[in-house]
């Protein structure tokens, strides 16, 4: 095929599931015959750099200094310069952004400059229910200004899709949705989990509930320590296993303290994102209580490697996770029904191998990397063609 030149362009490359995807699309898409290229703001903040694991997979991206998370014009219009530039220069047939601040400046900046097509993935909404009223009011704006000149809005479930056109986000024949790809075969078959095990102190009777994600607000950290006493009351033997970092490590931590609980939580801080499937591996539940997701990657994570799962019934999940099936799906805050489903699970290992079994059969092939990457190749293709674009 013709070399087509595309640009992916993503706020930061934290160790995250928006970033992953990127990465991974970059690589796929390189291995396809593109001639693709990466810029991102620098990886700030508690949770870790993916660029390492990056340029491993042969993925080398251009960092723009300026380019950040939070709101600052300053820095968002030296950012908005920048890429026009780099943009303007590159002869790119294809600008694809990922996240909402380079969402917004990169598609623009890629418009004024003439780029043929331009694709956005919403890898999860910037405005949500329990956002401050004026921040919702600042971002659903931003992205109704922007979707008009967006060839393509790619969803990672058909939940934001309603969503965003619910909040009068472009039209319903600009969305598609692709899943988010990921290595699935490192999680259906793991590695022994047994030295990990040891390392963290888990016994062979102990039972483990799990959570994967940032420590951060809105990832719900907060309902598994609520309801952990009554817990551990009915099965002396579990234990809570946190997988993450961020800014609210020291506050949950001291949470755990204050109801006496620090021998049954496991921080583990920062873990590389190719040890988690060791780490899943070893929890007999998965749980996720994020109130804010676009499709949460442990969900089908954590069904591909045999868990069950029990989430806040939020933004994608019900697309993934199939209620009295392969888990249990919780009215967000309902404590009470967060608390019998993880009971339930722990005291049924035959009902959890059961649920773990079925959700295998849901995520493969659906979440893959190279069915991710070749609907993108296709979208892409089609796109090309419709805007009549000559490579």
């Amino acid at each position: 095929m013709a070399r087509i030149r595309v640009l992916h362009i993503i706020t930061r490359l934290i160790i995250g599931g928006a970033q992953e995807n990127t990465v991974y699309t970059v690589r796929g898409l390189k291995e396809k015959g593109y001639e693709v290229y990466l810029y991102s703001g620098p990886p700030l903040g508690p949770e870790g750099s993916i660029i390492p694991r990056a340029k491993k997979m042969g993925v080398h991206p251009i960092i723009i200094s300026s380019l950040r998370r939070n709101l600052h014009p300053v820095l968002d219009y030296a950012s908005f310069l920048t890429l026009f530039s780099l943009i303007k220069s590159g002869g790119y047939h294809i600008v694809h952004t990922h996240s909402s601040k380079a969402g917004i400046l990169g598609r623009w900046a890629a418009y004024l400059a003439g780029v043929p097509v331009i694709i956005h993935t919403i890898h999860g909404l910037p405005f949500f229910p329990y956002q401050h009223p004026f921040l919702n009011f600042l971002f659903v704006n931003c992205e109704r200004i922007t979707a008009p000149i967006t060839d393509r809005l790619i969803c990672v479930c058909d939940m934001m899709k309603k969503q965003a056109l619910n909040a009068g986000v472009g039209k319903e024949k600009q969305y598609v949705t692709i899943y988010s790809g990921m290595e699935l075969d490192y999680f259906l078959n793991p590695p022994s989990s047994e030295k990990l095990r040891k390392k963290l102190g888990i016994k062979e009777d102990e039972l483990v509930v799990g959570k994967v994600g940032r420590l951060f607000p809105f990832k719900g950290h907060e309902y598994i320590i609520q309801i952990a006493p009554e817990i551990i009351k009915n099965f002396p033997n579990v234990k809570f296993l946190f997988v993450g970092e961020g800014i609210l490590r020291e506050k949950l931590e001291e949470r755990v303290k204050e109801k006496g609980l620090k021998d049954k939580f496991i921080f583990t801080g920062l873990v590389p994102p190719e040890d988690i499937p060791l780490y899943i591996s070893l929890m007999d539940v998965v749980v996720h209580t994020s109130l804010r997701e676009g499709l949460a990657r442990v969900l089908p994570q954590g069904l591909a490697a045999g868990k069950p799962v029990v989430t806040w019934k939020v933004d994608g999940a019900e697309e993934v996770v199939k209620n009295g099936q392969t888990g249990f799906l919780i009215t967000p805050g309902d404590l009470d029904g967060l608390k019998l489903s993880i009971l339930k699970l722990l005291g049924n290992a035959e009902l959890r191998k059961r649920m773990g079994e079925k959700g295998k059969k849901v995520v493969d092939p659906l979440f893959r990397v190279e069915e991710m990457v070749e609907r993108i190749h296709h979208l892409y293709q089609e796109v090309l063609k419709e805007k009549g674009v000559k490579v």
